[in-house]
């Protein structure tokens, strides 16, 4: 995984906690469950990116 991909990742799930946070203290569920869903689009970025990293490792082992 690129620094580039792990920074903007890092950056999309922070801003969907502060989104979730800002829908649950102003009783908007709206942006509560926009910002749960930014967090988990996200992590599966993430994880695609950790997979790419471990089959790119495996294939350089081989």
């Amino acid at each position: 995984m690129s620094i580039q991909d792990k920074a903007k990742a890092m950056k999309d799930k922070a801003e969907g906690k502060i989104r979730e946070t800002v829908g649950k203290m102003t009783d908007d569920s709206d942006n509560e469950t926009k910002g749960k869903a930014q967090q988990v689009k996200a992590e599966a970025e993430q994880t695609k990116e950790d997979v790419k990293d471990d089959l790119k490792n495996a294939i350089d082992k081989a």
